[in-house]
C-alpha cells in the first residue's frame, strides 16, 4: 500500500538490532544457541545477542519490506534478500554498509532502481556532495522510524519458541505501519 502511495519513489533501507538477551545471558540462551545471533551495533559500540529487523521505508518513514536475520549477518549481504518489488526509476538511499558496486549495477540495469549508497572515504565512486545533502536528509526518515519501532518495543520481549519471537517482532513493526496510517 505504501508503495503505491509513494509518488516520488524514493526509499530508504537500513538495519536496526532487537536483542534476545543481554551479553551475560548469551551462554543460557535457549532461543538462538548459535553464536551466529552475535551482532555488533557501530553506532552504540557494543554487542549484542539476536535478530536484525531489515527494513525498507518510504521517504515518509512508511514501512515498505521488512525481513529478520540473525544478529551477525551483515548489512551488504542483506542487498541480496530484498524483493525489490518497487517502480521503475526508484532511487533507495541507504548508508555507507551498503556499499556494493555490483548489485548497483545489477539494479540500475535490470530492475532500473538506483541504490544510493553513502560513500566511504576511500571509496571509488564518489558523490557529489549535493547527493551525500540528499541522502543525510532522507536516512534521517530512517533513522526516526526506527528509533519509533524501538519505542513501540518492549524491554525485554518473552517468547518460548524462536518463531515465537520472530513473530512478536514482525508484529510490532506491523503495528508501527498501522499507526503510521491512523496518523496519515
Amino acid at each position: 500500500m505504501w508503495t503505491t502511495l509513494n509518488t516520488e519513489a524514493i526509499y530508504v533501507i537500513d538495519s536496526l538490532p532487537v536483542a534476545v538477551c543481554d551479553n551475560i545471558r548469551i551462554s543460557r540462551s535457549k532461543l538462538y544457541p548459535d553464536t551466529k545471533f552475535r551482532g555488533y551495533i557501530a553506532s552504540k559500540k557494543r554487542y549484542f545477542y539476536g535478530l536484525k529487523i531489515h527494513l525498507m521505508v518510504t521517504q515518509e518513514g512508511h514501512p515498505v519490506e521488512l525481513f529478520l536475520t540473525h544478529g551477525g549477518f551483515g548489512d551488504v549481504d542483506a542487498l541480496k534478500c530484498y524483493a525489490y518489488n518497487l517502480p521503475d526509476g526508484s532511487i533507495i538511499y541507504a548508508d555507507r554498509a551498503y556499499n556494493d558496486y555490483e548489485i548497483e549495477d545489477l539494479l540500475k540495469e535490470v530492475e532500473h532502481i538506483h541504490l544510493v549508497p553513502m560513500r566511504k572515504k576511500n571509496a571509488t565512486r564518489i558523490l557529489p556532495p549535493y547527493v551525500s545533502f540528499v541522502q543525510h536528509y532522507h536516512r534521517k526518515r530512517i533513522e526516526t522510524a526506527g528509533s519509533l519501532i524501538e519505542q513501540l518495543l518492549p524491554k525485554s520481549i518473552h517468547a518460548v519458541t524462536s518463531q515465537g519471537f520472530e513473530l512478536k517482532v514482525a508484529l510490532f513493526v506491523i503495528a508501527y505501519s498501522v499507526s503510521c496510517y491512523i496518523n496519515s
